[in-house]
């Protein structure tokens, strides 16, 4: 059988910032789930390094962020229910935007390009402004195209933390 067309790829992004009475900590948290995402039907390709980042919302606890890349046949709809299953085994509670959470599970970027319907839009809305996203994205898929904008991950990232210009006709008052 001739393996002519490859899979098709999704990043992944995972994020922890509640320990688990199994797994421990958030970082063990993302390692785990990186084993959970293996499956008959997801193979995994490759995975950032694990970064800690500051929380958005009201949550204090600080996160553990990483990107998986992998390989998969499946549809956008049904990577996203196999997603929702992982988080649900580990105990996620779906509610409160923000909230402290055991694992979030988001498709960040797919292979196909853009996807859109009720539940769920790819790329992820938010990619462009959250360098806990764009930072390991980068060390692992630098040239990947934002399939909306063009841009790369790394053009992405570069744009994120450049300063931002003072704007010279404001005046100091």
């Amino acid at each position: 059988m001739s393996n002519a067309t490859p899979l098709p790829l999704y990043a992944i992004g995972l994020g922890s910032n509640r320990r688990h009475a199994r797994f421990g900590d958030p970082r063990a948290v993302l390692l785990a789930a990186l084993a959970a995402l293996e499956s008959d039907d997801i193979e995994p390709v490759d995975a950032s390094p694990i970064i800690a980042s500051d929380p958005i919302g009201p949550s204090r606890r600080r996160y553990a962020n990483a990107v998986a890349l992998v390989a998969s046949a499946l549809s956008p709809p049904d990577m996203l229910d196999r997603l929702q299953d992982i988080e649900a085994r580990f105990g996620r509670r779906t509610g409160q935007r923000w909230s402290a959470r055991t694992l979030d599970l988001d498709i960040l970027l797919w292979s196909g390009g853009a996807w859109s319907d009720g539940a769920l839009t790819i790329p992820h809305p938010a990619i462009e402004q959250r360098a806990f996203v764009l930072g390991p994205l980068r060390a692992i898929v630098p040239d990947w195209p934002h399939p909306l904008t063009g841009r790369s991950v790394r053009q992405l990232a570069a744009r994120l933390t450049r300063p931002k210009p003072v704007d010279r006709g404001a005046s100091a008052h």
